[in-house]
């Protein structure tokens, strides 16, 4: 009986990752940098066109990412694309990775179902909105504690 069920799981599983590349499922199944960071350096919460939110916590040093995370309340496509984002900002310097867009999140997944686009969208759209708010308070970090006090 158990092995009926396994074989029916696993075509379950086949047919609802057929439009998607092994890099998507991968980083779906297996996301990277997931969490938050205490006293990140920039932040963002952004929400995208489905609804989806997405977190991004950066700690930069020398003007280079050198941690960074993520957490969605999304879909594994969001998931995935919030693992994909954050490698390619690791280890980027800050300018480099504020030019990462929706199309080379979605270059890096190997693509995605038309109808899952937006996941890439709402990744690159998070990581460039923590990258702004970390340059807003970069030469005045005494604001982020006062706007906290808010």
């Amino acid at each position: 009986m158990s092995s009926e069920l396994d074989k029916a799981l696993e075509e379950i599983q086949r047919e609802l990752w057929a439009d998607y590349t092994e890099t998507v499922i991968d980083h779906a199944q297996n996301p990277r940098n997931v969490g938050r960071i205490p006293n990140a350096d920039g932040s963002a919460i952004v929400t995208g066109p489905c609804g989806d939110t997405m977190d991004i916590w950066l700690k930069v040093k020398d003007n280079t990412i050198k941690e960074i995370t993520f957490w969605t309340d999304g879909c594994g496509t969001s998931i995935a694309a919030g693992s994909m984002v954050t490698e390619m900002a690791k280890g980027k310097s800050v300018i480099q990775a504020s030019k990462i867009r929706q199309q080379d999140v979605l270059d890096a997944l190997g693509g995605l179902p038309e109808d899952s686009v937006h996941c890439a969208l709402l990744a690159a759209n998070t990581l460039n909105a923590a990258i702004k708010d970390y340059l807003a308070y970069k030469n005045e970090p005494w604001k982020r504690d006062y706007r906290k006090q808010e």
